[in-house]
């Protein structure tokens, strides 16, 4: 259970993030609390949740970049 607060204190910890490592900290620390609920593999979720954070963000940013791009022309 201890493990758990790693994440949060290290999210906290860091300060101002670009947009893709708070997408993997903010899915890692979901990841971690479903894997560990899930049968105690917080690890395993947490590195799953980063990836999965990690994509959403980036897909984010591409959109929003298009959508700044489509609305300077």
């Amino acid at each position: 259970m201890k493990r758990l607060w790693i994440i949060p204190a290290l999210c906290l910890g860091l300060g101002a993030v670009t947009g893709a490592q708070a997408g993997c900290l903010t899915g890692a620390a979901a990841g971690a609390v479903v894997g560990h609920v899930a049968g105690h593999h917080a690890l395993l979720g947490a590195a799953a949740g980063c990836a999965i954070g990690h994509h959403h963000a980036a897909k984010e940013r591409r959109a929003n970049d298009a959508n700044n791009q489509n609305n300077a022309h």
